[in-house]
């Protein structure tokens, strides 16, 4: 069989470590199959992975949600394809063959008022709705995201399946380097986007700042994106040194900052998934994480939640945190107990079942 991939996410946060876990595995699974990958120029995949004999490499120069992608797509996705999997929800509309679709989150039908705009609201319940008539299945990533897609966008439940992420078996043994940073800190580990709640996280962290000696760590991209959280530049300056952006880095590098932390802080509004927390915890790092859409599912008892619409209470659970050293180390061994349930063995195992099913 031809199985074709658009890869061109590969590098991003969220989908791309969704990729860069899930396809190395799943070509393992699929020896007998033959991958074409789509990639934009100057970010073709690297690793031992990429030189099996089984694979293609096709160069496509347009971006990601653009509309001249629509049309080189069609030129460029292989002519005998079996299955086209699309890793986002901005599929080719004019593709008539089958198509897996992996749905993250459903962002963008959920909080149109963060979206930046009508006209994207627009664009982006068009393309769900072009999604459901086009995908021969759906793979959502959460039972959460399940609901949204039939609630907000209208899917065929019977065509969706949940295939959960992973955690990789590195997070469980992170050797112990030098620490990132020189001062007691607190982590977040995401993008800066309104639905991430980073702004009622500086307001919790204002409040009970004077009283321990740890800053606030924010590790992710910052700058670039559309639907961005200009606020959260803002108020950040009111605490100075106290609140450091670090931007991206290293995989290696982000290790060591979960490992030193005292704790995660997961405010988010909106998540699909959530898998910082579930890093965080593979690596003995306790969580205090908001209450809200997948998370409860992904970390279930193993994290101390808190209201995200309350920053007094987002303060006391991080302060909690803090003092209690026993309820620390119970999360702890929680946390350690509940990452262990997910593994990107068993998404490539559930998402190979999806494709045998569609090419059966």
């Amino acid at each position: 069989m031809k199985i074709t991939v658009d890869l061109r996410m590969f590098y991003s946060s969220g989908i791309g470590t969704y990729l860069q876990n899930l396809l190395p595995r799943l070509i393992a699974l699929r020896k007998k199959d033959n991958f074409s990958l789509l990639f934009n120029p100057g970010k073709k995949p690297i690793g031992l992975w990429t030189t099996a004999a089984n694979l293609q490499w096709v160069e496509c120069t347009s971006p990601i949600y653009s509309l001249t992608q629509q049309r080189e797509l069609l030129r460029k996705i292989p002519s005998g394809t079996d299955l086209l999997w699309i890793p986002h929800f901005d599929i080719p509309i004019f593709y008539s063959g089958k198509m897996m679709v992996t749905v993250h989150d459903v962002f963008q039908l959920a909080m149109p008022q963060l979206m930046g705009g009508r006209l994207k609201h627009i664009y982006a319940r068009w393309m769900f709705g072009q999604m459901n008539r086009k995908s021969s299945s759906i793979c959502a990533v959460s039972e959460f995201t399940k609901g949204e897609l039939v609630r907000l966008a209208g899917s065929d439940p019977e065509k969706i399946k949940v295939t959960s992420l992973g955690v990789d078996p590195s997070w469980f043994h992170i050797f112990r380097q030098k620490n990132p940073y020189s001062r007691p800190f607190l982590l977040y580990v995401g993008n800066i986007k309104p639905h991430k709640n980073l702004k009622r996280l500086l307001e919790a962290f204002g409040k009970i700042q004077n009283q321990i000696p740890h800053d606030l760590i924010l590790v992710g991209k910052k700058d670039g994106f559309i639907t961005g959280d200009g606020e959260v530049h803002e108020k950040a300056k009111e605490f100075g040194s106290r609140v450091v952006f670090t931007g991206l880095v290293s995989d290696d590098e982000l290790k060591q900052y979960f490992v030193h932390a005292e704790e995660l802080v997961f405010p988010s509004l909106y998540e699909g998934f959530g898998l910082p927390a579930l890093e965080a915890m593979a690596c003995g790092c306790p969580v205090a994480a908001s209450h809200a859409a997948s998370i409860p599912e992904v970390c279930g008892k193993a994290v101390s939640y808190f209201d995200p619409l309350d920053s007094k209470d987002i303060a006391e659970k991080i302060l909690k945190m803090i003092q209690d050293k026993k309820f620390r180390k119970n999360l702890k061994q929680r946390g350690l107990k509940r990452a262990r349930v997910f593994s990107w063995e068993k998404t490539a195992k559930e998402t190979n079942q999806v494709i045998d099913r569609i090419l059966a």
